[in-house]
């Protein structure tokens, strides 16, 4: 059998392929997820998807292997069952086999993780408990419960937006609470004993369908801040369909003006053609920075349909050198001193001193709508530098400008990553013709005197496993601070 996920394919010839060691192991996770039958058209290949089964279970004895981490065993056991509520039937052999892994998660949840492995760990016991009858299922389901009533109050903020701060992750557990309130109208008698739960999740699945849909873009997809990729999470507007069969009325609609998420640190600006969204946010939860970048005060900026200034996305994990890259500040629109990142992200799951937000506000008129920010990640420097951005939407226009103060000579160097779409041309020092596939032309302008736009080739990965080349626009300075460095974007006048 021959299997692509992740932009990458290979062959699962025999039992020791679930294994290879010659893979990643992202990739091998996704092949014992089973997600597929689940996916688009799952009903015309269930009579493969009842072989594929019968193959895992045969050759993945229990306890041995990737898909008996409590990870890859959480979501295929969810998988499993959702297969079932479908309409398909699961042979002897493999309702022994689901039984074993919901027992064999009990004594495996990750709490040494928490976030969304021990979150997706609890969501498994809840389907085991809800499916099997009996005084163990009952305690699976007991135990499942506990955890989310916990783990829902910690990780989902005030403002709908999942602690962890990535948009992948924010529709990853979107799709987790629809997955959960579908679960209680297919076994009404095994949640009667937790309506008040169940009464709230309706609002906190809207404020997450809100928080989701105010961080993505117009072109219907998620902005990429902290680790972030599209084809892992159902997208948007999938999400929203989902709330609407399930009757989750969910208010989603964007319009003109300010949206500021204020516990996770976020903030949508709109006014005509022009979103813009700001990264004011801490890289997330102290003790569980695992998919931070080094992004802070990033801003991502769409015309139109069209994403013109974003960041790098997330093309694998792992412990590489462009997966250290990808987190890294040079990877984000915003401004690196001295060569550091603002983040000190390390591993591949790691951050030491990091960057938090200093002064996180908007501000909203007929006329504009402005957000700004600073943050301490430099100040472990040598004459302690801050950054401090400003960003304004005015009527056809963006502008920004770029502070940098502290003692001791230093160098800024500020980066303006383009999508691949857009094309760019060097119309003098200062200022570049940016033109959209539509054939729209915007003028990027450095309005500071003695500072030029550079050209620099970058990398974007909208997609684990696909990466592209992509223009990158630079400016740098150097010297005692401050610093002041004041840039816009506005129609080519005809």
């Amino acid at each position: 059998m021959r299997f692509r996920f992740l932009n990458e394919e290979h062959e699962v010839v025999s039992g020791g392929d679930w294994n290879s060691p010659g893979i990643p192991k992202l990739w091998l996770y996704n092949l014992h997820y089973f997600d597929d039958l689940n996916a688009q058209d799952a009903a015309s290949r269930a009579a493969w998807h009842a072989l594929l089964l019968a193959r895992w279970i045969a050759e993945n004895p229990p306890g041995v292997g990737n898909g008996w981490e409590p990870y890859p065993l959480s979501l295929r056991l969810v998988n499993w069952l959702k297969w079932v509520l479908a309409g398909n039937e699961l042979s002897g052999a493999a309702v022994h086999s689901l039984a074993v892994q919901a027992r064999f998660l009990t004594r495996r949840l990750e709490v040494h993780l928490l976030g969304n492995h021990l979150f997706a760990n609890a969501k498994a016991l809840v389907f085991a408990g809800a499916f099997f009858e009996g005084a163990e299922a009952d305690a699976w389901f007991r135990l499942g419960m506990e955890i989310l009533r916990r783990e829902i109050a910690e990780q989902i903020l005030a403002d709908g937006g999942h602690f962890e701060r990535s948009t992948m992750y924010q529709a990853l557990a979107l799709e987790d609470m629809l997955d959960l309130s579908n679960l209680a109208r297919a076994f009404p008698a095994a949640f009667a004993g937790w309506q008040t739960e169940l009464d709230r999740w309706p609002t906190l699945i809207d404020g997450m369908a809100r928080w989701l849909e105010a961080m993505s873009h117009p072109d219907g997809e998620i902005s990429f801040f902290n680790d972030a990729a599209m084809g892992v999470a159902p997208s948007p507007s999938a999400l929203m369909g989902y709330a609407q069969r399930l009757d989750i009325p969910v208010v989603a609609e964007m319009s003109d003006g300010v949206i500021q998420l204020e516990q996770s640190g976020y903030i949508r600006m709109q006014m005509n053609r022009a979103v813009l969204l700001f990264d004011g946010a801490p890289v997330g939860p102290d003790y569980l920075p695992g998919h931070a970048h080094a992004d802070t005060l990033s801003f991502e900026l769409s015309w139109g349909l069209q994403r013109v200034i974003c960041n790098s996305g997330t093309s694998r994990y792992g412990r590489d050198a462009i997966r250290l890259w990808e987190r890294s500040t040079a990877a984000h629109n915003t401004v690196a001193i001295d060569g550091a990142d603002s983040s000190e992200v390390w591993d591949g799951f790691r951050v030491a001193r990091r960057a938090y937000p200093v002064g996180f506000g908007c501000a909203e008129s007929a006329e504009a709508l402005g957000a700004w920010c600073a943050h301490d990640g430099y100040m472990r420097l040598p004459g302690r530098p801050v950054h401090r951005r400003t960003v304004e939407v005015s009527g056809d226009e963006v502008r920004w400008t770029d502070e940098v103060t502290g003692a001791g000579e230093h160098r800024a160097v500020g980066r303006i990553p383009l999508h691949p779409e857009v094309k760019a041309r060097r119309l003098n020092e200062a200022q570049w013709l940016l033109v959209l596939p539509s054939g729209a032309q915007l003028v990027l302008a450095l309005e500071t005197a003695g500072v030029k736009l550079d050209e620099e080739t970058g990398r974007y990965s909208p997609e684990f496993g696909l990466t592209l080349e992509r223009t990158v626009l630079t400016w740098a300075v150097s010297g005692v601070p401050p610093f002041l460095v004041v840039l816009s974007l506005r129609p080519m006048e005809a």
